[in-house]
């Protein structure tokens, strides 16, 4: 059985005294499955919901209220720097491996290249901090307390010839309070989906690629969270009550689904089912997280429990953890091997001026028994890289020389064929001629 483990972060200190737990310990490392344990811990954190991103080597904690960010080291087990930004940091996600995205009070997007330090700001497209981030390799989705939803294209964000003049690609604003969570789906299509929650009580699945409305959730409570069926068939979400509500956006009788129905998608869903209930009380719901498979999903709340619900029986939860703090981030990871070929083993911090693109990282595994592979790490160009390479240079230019000189001769013989024609012909002209002039017959 595969090992799933996950991360999550508190807000501020411990409310009650609890000597099982550490009072200065802000993220803390779970394993999830086989068997529900803390596995490690980091001190001195307070974050924000939706303010903590995660990579397979680093940590990175934008402090509450503050223009801070600390960065842990996972390998390392300690905190391995603190970047100073100039703005506060309201959010936080992780782009593959490489890029931090960050979204501050002053309703900008912040993005940082941990291998380089290169780092990107776009202007205020927002009105008021940026409460969430979400993200695929291609498009960054932000949405902001000014209740509007801005879609980026991150080619044009990270481009080297950039002109600094960054717009987002679409406005979602059909909302109409502050955006509390977003999540993007998992297709690569241009029918990819993202998801946003709002505190006007709806939840709505939109076509961010073209800025189309698919379905509107209006629900019996404020959602504060959400997280993703890993197929996009539903979505879950916690509410400030405590409670979790599954919406499915395909039914099970049903092979079409129903978010691509023009004839649906002006019309709000009412939603009626039951929502789940927690066997305490927790207080609000602030994450979610769901494992790999789609079978279990995680909550944390208020009071600084972490709940387990399992999805196949609605409703059903237990207690895995209590942290003693508002659990405000979940961030799930994969049980697989991620399979690059590099890391970071420090991230290089920010670099404010303009200077030389220089990428700093660690590879992975063992040199392989390949030419190339071999030539990494050797010291300059390999001697005999270096001189088969002149070799083949050499037999190409000979071959391409030879080649052409044939072109050539052949075409002089042409010429001197038509050249010898026309001399013959210039011949017996001048015969018949000759013969004329004297009177010859």
């Amino acid at each position: 059985m595969l090992s799933e483990s996950f991360v999550s972060s508190i807000r501020a200190q411990p409310r009650a005294p609890n000597t099982a737990i550490a009072k200065d310990i802000g993220i803390y490392v779970h394993e999830l499955q086989p068997t529900p344990a803390i596995k490690s811990s980091f001190k001195k954190s307070s974050t924000l919901p939706n303010a903590l991103a995660v990579n397979s080597t680093h940590i990175f904690a934008p402090q509450a209220e503050k223009a801070v960010v600390h960065v842990y080291s996972r390998e390392k087990g300690n905190q391995e720097s603190l970047i100073s930004f100039p703005e506060r940091i309201h959010s936080a996600t992780v782009i593959g491996e490489g890029v931090l995205a960050l979204g501050t009070a002053e309703g900008r997007i912040i993005l940082w290249e941990v291998f380089t330090g290169r780092q990107i700001s776009t202007p205020s497209a927002h009105l008021q901090p940026v409460t969430c981030l979400a993200a695929t390799d291609l498009h960054l989705a932000s949405g902001s307390e000014d209740s509007n939803i801005h879609i980026w294209s991150l080619p044009r964000l990270l481009s080297l010839n950039s002109n600094g003049n960054h717009e987002p690609l679409q406005n979602l604003s059909n909302h109409r309070a502050a955006i509390t969570s977003l999540r993007m789906g998992s297709s690569a299509s241009s029918l990819n989906i993202c998801v946003s929650a709002s505190k006007d009580s709806t939840v709505i699945v939109w076509n961010y690629q073209s800025g189309n409305l698919l379905r509107t959730f209006l629900l019996p409570a404020t959602p504060l969270c959400l997280a993703l069926d890993p197929c996009d068939r539903g979505v879950y979400i916690g509410f400030d009550d405590g409670s979790l509500q599954l919406v499915e956006f395909v039914r099970s009788d049903s092979s079409f689904n129903e978010l691509y129905d023009t004839s649906l998608q002006t019309t709000p869903v009412q939603i009626t089912s039951a929502p789940w209930i927690a066997s305490a009380e927790v207080g609000p719901t602030h994450c979610l997280g769901l494992s790999y498979d789609g079978t279990i999903i995680i909550s944390g709340h208020e009071s600084g429990k972490i709940m387990q619900w399992n999805t196949s029986r609605s409703g059903v939860s237990t207690e895995i953890a209590d942290l003693n703090a508002p659990v405000t981030n979940l961030i799930m990871q994969s049980p697989l091997p991620s399979g690059r070929l590099t890391k970071a083993s420090s991230v290089v911090k920010p670099k404010l001026a303009e200077g030389p693109y220089v990428y700093t990282a660690q590879l992975t595994g063992a040199i392989g028994t390949n030419s190339f592979e071999q030539a990494l790490e050797h010291t300059g160009i390999p001697t005999d890289m270096l001189e088969d390479a002149i070799s083949r240079f050499y037999q190409r230019n000979t071959a391409a020389s030879s080649g052409g000189d044939e072109k050539l001769q052949k075409e002089n013989e042409e010429l001197w064929a038509v050249v010898n024609e026309q001399r013959a012909l210039q011949k017996q002209t001048w015969e018949k001629y000759s013969k004329l002039k004297t009177g010859g017959v």
